[in-house]
């Protein structure tokens, strides 16, 4: 017979062996919880994502049917000619493509875009095909001067505008000359208000020119610059950038595309998204020049001073989801300009 240490020690050998089978049997059904856990929560993000897709697809139908019936509605006034109404429900029109890209697809923003420029050109062809035309007039024969008297100086004759450069950018009428500069080297040059209220501004071929539009232009057409400073108060709708490179601009407006560029900086204040297109070594940053004046320009322009989507960049060069377009960074706030003066 053992002894009764003997005995209680022969009883005591099985116990770890119940208690590690209890904490397995603990252990596994916490695994299967965390695995029923992880496929409730997969379930659940796809059917939030097809939700989202659903309402998604839903809004791009409501907007496109809206945007189709302004746009016809906009032409249908330009072909009658009742143009300020044009005017106001073009600008109602680019408002609505503005608000909407957050759920529209690349190719949907663009046409969009395209058909609002073309809009625009179309408005400013009418404006010009319906001025009233000067009234003949005959002109007074002029009188010779008398013998001995000396000669009348003759009048400055005002230099005619500069014509724009072959080709016409897009969204440019071919009809009233823009306003702008083109040809300059190394100059500095400016507009003012008077100049530019609500006028189409068009900058070419300049080179190593600083310019200041200090006022609220409709439209700004920057092409072929190189090496210049663009600095520009709220654009009532369009700016497009074409051509450029190793250049300087702060810009304000309802849309900025930009075509064929590199080595440039933007310092932008945008309502919907930037597009860009056939660029590289392009860069953005918060747009924050200003000047006496500026606000009013802000509020005739129609633009948000709290709508900002300087950082939100579309490249219809880089259709990629999953990775940044190599062909735009963003400024680091260190390097940015604070000091345009």
């Amino acid at each position: 017979m053992a002894a009764p240490g003997e005995a209680a020690g022969v009883g005591a050998v099985p116990q770890p062996e119940g208690a590690a089978g209890a904490a397995a049997a603990v252990v596994l059904p916490e695994r299967l919880q965390r695995r029923e856990a992880e496929r409730q929560q997969g379930v659940e993000r796809q059917r939030q994502k097809k939700e989202a897709q659903v309402v998604k697809e839903e809004q791009s139908e409501f907007f496109l049917a809206a945007f189709a019936r302004e746009r016809e509605a906009v032409e249908a006034l330009l072909a009658a000619g009742v143009l300020e109404e044009a005017a106001t429900r073009l600008q109602a029109l680019q408002k609505l493509l503005t608000g909407s890209v957050r759920f529209l697809a690349p190719y949907e923003v663009r046409q969009g875009q395209e058909a609002v420029a073309r809009l625009q050109g179309d408005l400013a062809a009418r404006r010009q095909q319906l001025q009233p035309k000067k009234k003949f007039a005959f002109r007074a024969l002029k009188k010779e001067a008398a013998p001995g008297s000396a000669p009348r100086p003759a009048e400055p004759v005002p230099p005619a505008p500069a014509a724009p450069g072959p080709g016409l950018a897009e969204g440019e009428s071919g009809g009233e000359p823009l306003c702008g500069f083109s040809g300059a080297e190394d100059a500095e040059l400016e507009l003012g208000p008077a100049e530019l209220r609500q006028r189409d501004v068009l900058l070419s071929e300049l080179r190593g020119c600083r310019v200041r539009l200090r006022g609220n232009p409709n439209t700004l057409r920057v092409r072929d610059c190189r090496g210049c400073t663009v600095l520009c108060g709220p654009v009532s709708t369009s700016v497009m950038v074409d051509g450029c490179r190793d250049c300087l601009l702060a810009l304000a407006c309802q849309q900025l595309r930009t075509h064929r560029t590199r080595d440039c900086r933007f310092y932008v204040q945008v309502t919907s998204r930037a597009v860009i297109e056939g660029c590289s070594e392009v860069s953005f940053a918060p747009y924050d020049w200003s000047y006496p004046g500026i606000e009013g320009d802000f509020e005739s322009s129609g633009l948000d001073r709290d709508s900002n989507n300087w950082n939100l960049v579309d490249d219809f060069d880089w259709l990629a989801t999953d990775k940044p377009s190599p062909n735009w960074s963003l400024i680091p706030e260190q390097e940015r300009i604070t000091c345009w003066d």
